[in-house]
């Protein structure tokens, strides 16, 4: 390790024994008492002697959480006006200058308001920890980065806020509120969890039965994978699962791209390994061939990709199977993740040079090929 290398590594240790604390709440949907039980833990902390603020919570006028919020010391939000509206948001500034030894922070996926310091809130609440103080903090399942394809097919509906993979995995310590679906939906019914106008619209959608269950497995496979990672790292040091390199094989196509990107970013974050993104140009698909639409698509993967932690490499190549091969031997990549076309996978071993070619190359290494649905 070069010195400039060496400085950087001990510099990253002390950043590191520095950063507040933090730890998250999830949940499978609203409504659960992610919230609740962040007030309660805030009155416990208090009565230990420990400096607790609330700097950001949402009660959305439930009665419960509404009283818990009394007797804990509040930091104002911060006022501004946007498109003729007094609207609120959370104070970072008012935070560092206070400097208590643990906030609470409401709403992780939050979008701040247009003009803010940081866009999102989960951006506000690193830069808190960053500075040394303890942050807790709450979000639902659907809000996490690499399951949106998942939820989008479990509940037909696309959650536009959302919370990089990177930023859960940060997390000290995980935990999950779980409800039954039965006693979610009844809270719903008695209008603890939306105005008595909701209620319906949300029985008929986000709240049916089914979605409800899938979204619990999702929640606590999420935290179930968080503590194993944790023991891995802190406990074994990794010495099982640190190797694990994944390389996720994209084109232009979007959408397809789209989901093996989320889904390698799961397999890397479940092995705590290192992974990638490769976007192989064939001549076909220059800058000055391609359309224009398809490029915005790339770069906007690409985007995903860096966003949920992952490393972005381009590479241009007459034979996609040949720079896959090369660059995954290169980099020492243990499995390489693509997409499964649209046709049986069959017929394309059978009638496309191109797989048959990949499969080969592949099966003259040591390197797995998944093909991810």
């Amino acid at each position: 390790m070069d010195e400039r290398k060496s400085a950087e590594h001990f510099l990253n240790l002390i950043k590191k024994s520095r950063q507040g604390k933090f730890k998250i709440y999830i949940g499978m949907s609203a409504g659960v008492g992610k919230t609740y039980r962040m007030l309660q833990e805030a009155h416990t902390l208090m009565r230990n002697g420990i400096d607790v603020k609330i700097a950001y919570v949402e009660t959305h006028n439930r009665a419960e959480t509404s009283a818990l919020v009394e007797g804990l010391p509040v930091i104002p939000r911060r006022q501004l006006f946007y498109k003729g509206r007094q609207l609120e948001e959370l104070d970072v500034e008012a935070i560092l200058n206070l400097r208590p030894e643990v906030v609470i922070v409401d709403e992780l996926a939050h979008t701040n308001i247009e003009g803010s310091k940081n866009e999102k809130r989960w951006q506000d609440v690193l830069e808190i920890l960053e500075a040394g103080i303890n942050v807790i903090s709450a979000v639902n399942i659907q809000h996490i980065e690499s399951l949106n394809e998942e939820v989008k097919e479990i509940t037909d509906i696309e959650v536009r806020e959302r919370v990089p993979d990177r930023v859960i995995a940060m997390a000290d310590e995980l935990v999950n509120i779980d409800l039954a679906a039965e006693d979610l939906i009844t809270r719903l019914k008695e209008g603890k969890i939306y105005d008595a106008d909701k209620v319906e619209a949300a029985l008929a959608n986000f709240f049916q039965s089914d979605h409800i269950l899938q979204l619990r497995e999702l929640a606590l496979k999420e935290v179930a994978g968080h503590v194993v990672r944790k023991v891995d790292t802190q406990v074994h040091k990794g010495t099982a699962l640190k190797h694990e390199r994944f390389m996720a094989c994209i084109g232009s196509d979007a959408g397809r791209a789209k989901a093996v990107i989320r889904k390698t970013a799961r397999l890397a974050g479940y092995y705590s390994g290192q992974w990638y993104v490769l976007y192989v140009q064939t001549p076909r698909e220059r800058m000055d061939k391609i359309a224009l639409d398809k490029q915005r698509m790339l770069i906007n993967n690409f985007k995903l990709a860096t966003q949920l932690g992952g490393e972005v490499i381009q590479v241009q190549h007459k034979s996609v199977p040949t720079a896959i091969t090369e660059q995954a031997i290169k980099m020492d990549i243990t499995t390489v993740c693509i997409g499964n076309p649209r046709m049986g996978l069959l017929r394309i071993i059978r009638s496309t040079s191109i797989f048959n070619q990949l499969l080969k190359k592949m099966g003259e290494t040591d390197i797995d090929l998944i093909i991810l649905s």
